[in-house]
């Protein structure tokens, strides 16, 4: 295996930790970049690079005349900032890969499973928007200029610090407390999830591979369980027996609370499955080896071990009552 050297833009948040580690595991030369207040702790053996990624003179300074096989760009969300990545790199790495999003993809779905080549059109979530007009610069870059672009869409990608409901640790202290918990719709559409160790497995093994230039993968594994599979897996791992759900329509709790619309109405609302053979083509090793059930426990596990995080955000707390309250009135 040939070693290679990366530069991941970020490289502490819930994925970019994740491919990290799985990039050292493969033997390559990891650098990473970003502000230096750390999400996660840096293994041994990754360069830091401390700069603001939004200021393209610190960037410049900061990564001097550094040679990079591939830079991994994690933090770039609109084509301002893309365009900045590429005034800084472009001609100076073998592959840019840029982390878009599987919410780009049409919504709602008219065929499942998901493949690159369904339309990327989201009218619901700005963010999705942003993601695919960052897409629409890079493949006309590659398509005029030969950019050595890689797209990586990734989904609902979680570890351990990250708990895939709507209110989080909120959730979890109301389940313990014995106080309804909000779900979506009436929880059985199906919602594919992701351990981040399994998608950094596919992702590690596109980077400085000539057959992922020019070209766009899903990578989110083939687990996709109910939503109320996810909530009742997290319910046991916390130890709650009879858990107290209550099912609520997205646009009424989109209505109560504005901020979680656009998740909802632009993706979670509808059952999301893909297509993951494209990615697997080239990287044999990629599949998933962690579902939710386990990855319930993990998470459960970490935040019993750390008390500190387990922050219980009190609007969420209020608006959920609410929202119970409007569906038992209503019922």
């Amino acid at each position: 295996m040939t070693s290679r050297s990366i530069l991941y833009i970020g490289g502490t948040g819930t994925i970019s930790a994740a491919c990290v580690r799985r990039s050292l595991e493969r033997g390559d030369e990891v650098t990473v970049l970003n502000r230096g207040s750390a999400r996660r702790p840096l293994p041994d053996g990754v360069r830091e690079i401390v700069a603001d990624v939004r200021d393209a003179a610190a960037v410049r300074a900061a990564v001097g005349d550094a040679d990079f096989d591939v830079v991994a760009e994690f933090l770039a969300f609109t084509p301002d900032q893309v365009q900045q990545d590429l005034d800084v790199f472009e001609g100076e790495t073998g592959q840019y890969v840029f982390i878009s999003s599987a919410s780009a993809y049409q919504k709602p779905p008219r065929r499942l499973p998901v493949t690159e080549s369904t339309p990327l059109r989201n009218p619901f979530w700005q963010y999705s928007r942003d993601k695919i007009a960052c897409e629409d610069l890079l493949v006309a870059a590659y398509r005029e200029r030969g950019l050595p672009v890689t797209i990586i869409r990734p989904s609902h990608t979680y570890d351990e610090r990250m708990i895939p409901t709507l209110g989080d640790w909120t959730d979890i202290a109301r389940l313990r407390s014995g106080r309804p918990v909000v779900i979506h719709g009436d929880g059985t559409s199906l919602w594919t999830i992701t351990h981040a160790d399994d998608f950094a497995v596919a992702f590690a093994g596109l980077l400085g591979n000539p057959a992922a230039i020019g070209d766009a993968f899903t990578i989110t594994g083939s687990h996709a369980p109910s939503w109320n599979q996810i909530y009742g897996w997290l319910a046991d791992a916390a130890g709650v027996s009879d858990p107290d759900f209550v099912h609520v329509s997205s646009d009424a709790i989109s209505a109560f609370a504005p901020d979680l619309g656009p998740t909802l109405i632009g993706d979670k609302a509808h059952s999301v499955v893909f297509d993951n053979s494209k990615v697997a083509a080239l990287v044999p090793e990629f599949r998933t080896t962690i579902t939710f059930d386990e990855g319930a426990r993990r998470i459960i596990q970490h935040y019993d071990a750390h008390p500190d995080e387990q922050r219980v955000d009190a609007a969420k707390d209020e608006v959920f009552d609410r929202i119970t309250a409007y569906a038992r009135s209503a019922g």
